[in-house]
């Protein structure tokens, strides 16, 4: 109880919830008031309520609900969450490397073991069912519960034991932890005369990592470079500015911030040398490009170096800072918002107005603010970075985007590789009629569902016309309609054939062919990755874009 209590009364300390325009002296004096308030509550329920209270989870659901009333970003780590802090700052933990999932069933499996760590290297699969750890049953425990008993400390070992689907018999696997880090960049590699580089997110030295990356497709003749960040959620600030680093001179000011307390202003300018200046740059963003990667985006956009392609990112211009607490605890604390650059920020959502107001809190367009790039093109503030060139794409239907996170994929997979000991490289591995019509008979077997969007706007339509009076002079037409939306499982993927393809494409390569793999055959048919190309190819229309005025 001493911990969480002093935990809480550190963190009340430092988030004085909607005083900010209060007078210094009347602010104090209602953290003071509200903090004894708090303890004074807690000790009466402690003594006077019916049953024992657990402080440990009672004190931890304040502070989450405390938390939660800010923004999605400031979030307390008690002394034994630490490793989840430290592994999103480092990519760096102690386990065996790999992804687990949950079925259905509540079993957890193995998702994706990453190459050349211990669950690959003794012959973990994907779809391996986990039943016990030395001796604990795994049976009805979380995800999140199973993920905490294979990390450890390095060099410690212990016993798994597997189901793996179509065999009667359990196995045994014993495997020793290791320093596990998450490799920044999966795949990079040359097509044609085009650099390419995946950078997935921005831990600790991954610019030199991205660097050497550079280098080497250089070595390989690349005459121009496309960084993907695509899907990157971002990481640590000073690693965005190092990149940025590599591509703009020496000693300009990337990044500024600004908070409420002074310390938390500050300006990062690249410091070295940079690597490359002259050769054409694409950086391709989407909707989940966040953080770290909007830096690195926005800051080779606003300083004309770089052509931005794909679609809005997600707009987070918050800076989180850690802070030191009692017992060992830290606080990940949002401290300043960043400025890029043209001088804005490109925070999309003002939390203080969604928490205080009830409002959906993002910054419509009409009242962003313009700013310019160095050369003098126009960009905005909120809502993210809007790309260069903005590529359309078509909605997922519904029937593939369940079929992605359904078990049934899975477990074709599963049976695929079950009969394959290798298939052919990422490029000419392709999906047979067979395989196609066998994924369709598992899913009929196994009563596939998928929500049919069509199907419940004509179900709320039918009942709103049967509550106005409408509804008897229009059975006809909506019988006529309910007909054509009859759930037909074969009929949509037929029709979604080639998504679903890709789909099982991308399943089946996974498994012989890891991260690497994945990276290389979501490449494949890529939209965004199709226009970069063009764009490279075209050195006049890639001017254009940067330097409209020439």
């Amino acid at each position: 109880m001493k911990h969480t209590l002093a935990a809480l009364a550190a963190l009340l300390l430092v988030l004085p919830a909607q005083a900010q325009d209060k007078p210094k002296e009347d602010h104090s004096f209602s953290v003071s008031k509200n903090l004894d308030i708090f303890n004074t509550l807690y000790r009466k329920l402690d003594l006077f309520y019916v049953d024992t209270l657990d402080a440990e989870k009672v004190i931890l659901t304040g502070i989450d609900a405390m938390l939660e009333s800010l923004d999605p970003y400031t979030e307390y780590y008690a002394d034994e969450d630490l490793g989840d802090l430290k592994m999103m700052t480092t990519g760096k933990y102690g386990g065996i490397g790999a992804m687990i999932r949950m079925r259905k069933d509540s079993t957890v499996i193995i998702g994706e073991p990453y190459e050349g760590m211990p669950a690959a290297e003794v012959g973990l699969k994907v779809g391996d069912i986990l039943r016990k750890i030395d001796a604990t049953d795994l049976k009805g425990k979380s995800v999140s519960d199973v993920s905490d008993m294979l990390r450890g400390e390095p060099g410690t070992t212990f016993v798994l034991r597997i189901q793996r689907p179509g065999e009667k018999k359990t196995r045994d696997f014993r495997i020793t932890r290791r320093n596990i880090k998450v490799e920044p960049i999966p795949y990079y590699g040359l097509n044609g005369t085009i650099g390419y580089i995946c950078l997935t997110q921005f831990t600790d030295k991954c610019s030199a990592d991205v660097r050497r990356a550079v280098i080497s497709l250089k070595e390989q003749g690349a005459q121009s470079l496309v960084i993907d960040l695509r899907g990157n959620g971002g990481g640590l600030l000073s690693e965005a500015v190092n990149i940025v680093g590599l591509f703009v001179p020496k000693g300009l000011t990337i990044v500024e911030t600004k908070g409420k307390v002074k310390a938390a202003n500050s300006q990062y300018a690249t410091t070295t040398e940079p690597l490359d200046t002259i050769t054409p740059l694409v950086v391709l963003v989407n909707g989940s490009t966040a953080s770290a990667a909007e830096i690195v985006a926005g800051s080779l956009q606003d300083l004309d170096r770089a052509v931005v392609v794909g679609s809005r990112t997600y707009g987070k211009g918050l800076v989180q800072s850690p802070q030191e607490l009692p017992f060992n605890g830290q606080l990940k604390l949002t401290t300043s918002k960043y400025y890029i650059p043209s001088g804005r920020c490109i925070q999309a959502i003002n939390y203080r107005d969604r928490r205080e107001l009830g409002k959906d809190g993002r910054v419509p367009d009409s009242l962003t603010n313009v700013f310019h790039t160095r050369g003098g093109r126009e960009v905005r503030d909120g809502g993210g970075i809007k790309p260069d060139i903005e590529v359309k794409h078509d909605t997922m239907a519904n029937v593939v985007y369940y079929l992605s996170n359904d078990d049934v994929l899975v477990d074709w997979g599963t049976q695929y590789a079950q009969k394959h000991a290798t298939i052919p490289p990422v490029g000419t591995f392709t999906i047979t009629d067979a395989d196609f019509e066998q994924l369709k008979t598992m899913a009929r077997e196994a009563d596939f569902k998928y929500d049919r969007l069509s199907e419940k706007r004509l179900d709320d339509l039918k009942k709103m016309m049967q509550f106005e009076g409408y509804y008897d002079d229009a059975t006809a037409e909506f019988e006529a309609l309910e007909r054509k939306l009859t759930h037909n499982m074969d009929q949509d993927f037929d029709r979604r054939r080639k998504d679903i393809e890709q789909l099982m494409a991308h399943e089946v390569v996974k498994r012989y062919y890891y991260q690497r793999g994945s990276v290389q055959q979501s490449l494949i048919g890529d939209d965004d990755l199709e226009r970069a190309r063009q764009l490279l190819d075209s050195p006049d229309e890639y001017s254009r874009i940067l330097h409209p005025q020439n």
